[in-house]
């Protein structure tokens, strides 16, 4: 027998590194969970059902799509929604780091992939979700990806920096057009995270904190997804009711707000 639950939950990018944490967690908050990641990536989808309905007891639903085109995202919601009982925490996770480049040598291509991925996948995400909650007329919780580059920027990251600071743009003003349905809005900006996106920086914490001019706390380490799933575990909750439009940055202090 399924355990009591306290919503529906659906996060993209969920195979692995921050989105994998942040369905665990939300699984073991109470959360029944459904699972987005590209097709290709199904089976590691699978993987992390069986662990969630073994570990935490909690309903799931597989629904691989694309991000990126709009057409899966809201087939993403319709199927998950119907699957699991509604909708009432959406995760946009999924984005990707592209290539350090000078702006001057950036190839269109990869610009646009970024944006497609980081803003597009987003847009549709916040898009579906706040359909299904608005028709539910129970509330609901959006938060999505940005980044501490998209808070400070560095040479090279432009195509990634621009992407993020558009999901912050986004979130407010998604905010502001969802609060008269009692849904909040919210993203979380994480500093360096051990996890699959950030590998290239592994072993090289003082290297990095140097060149993207960062702050360089004592005893700083790189965080880890569970660190950024505790975050969105308090934003997802009724508890977090008086906070939207904001962009929080789990950064072990690289950066200050």
């Amino acid at each position: 027998m399924a355990a009591k639950s306290l919503g529906v939950a659906l996060i993209t990018g969920a195979s692995q590194g921050i989105g994998k944490a942040i369905a665990l967690r939300l699984a073991k908050d109470g959360f029944r969970i459904a699972l987005n990641d590209i097709p290709k990536k199904e089976q590691q989808l699978k993987a992390l059902s069986r662990e969630i309905e073994h570990h935490s007891g909690m309903d799931t639903y597989v629904a691989p799509a694309d991000v990126t085109i709009e057409s899966e995202v809201e087939q993403m919601v319709d199927q998950s929604t119907k699957a699991l009982g509604g909708l009432d925490v959406m995760i946009a996770n999924a984005g990707i780091f592209p290539e350090a480049k000078m702006v001057i040598d950036y190839p269109i291509e990869s610009w646009k992939k970024t944006f497609a991925v980081n803003v597009e996948g987003v847009f549709f995400c916040y898009k579906y979700a706040a359909r299904q909650m608005i028709a539910q007329g129970r509330g609901g919780r959006i938060v999505g990806a940005s980044s501490i580059a998209g808070k400070r920027s560095a040479a090279q990251f432009s195509a990634y920096s621009a992407s993020k600071f558009a999901v912050r743009g986004l979130t407010q003003s998604l905010a502001l057009e969802l609060g008269q349905h009692g849904i909040t809005v919210n993203a979380y900006a994480p500093g360096l995270i051990n996890s699959p996106m950030s590998a290239i920086f592994q072993g090289q914490h003082e290297e990095v904190l140097a060149t993207l001019g960062l702050n360089r706390p004592v005893n700083y380490k790189f965080g880890e997804p569970e660190d950024i799933a505790s975050l969105v575990s308090y934003l997802a909750s009724k508890e977090a009711h008086y906070i939207t439009g904001q962009t929080i940055s789990p950064n072990g202090g690289i950066i200050f707000d």
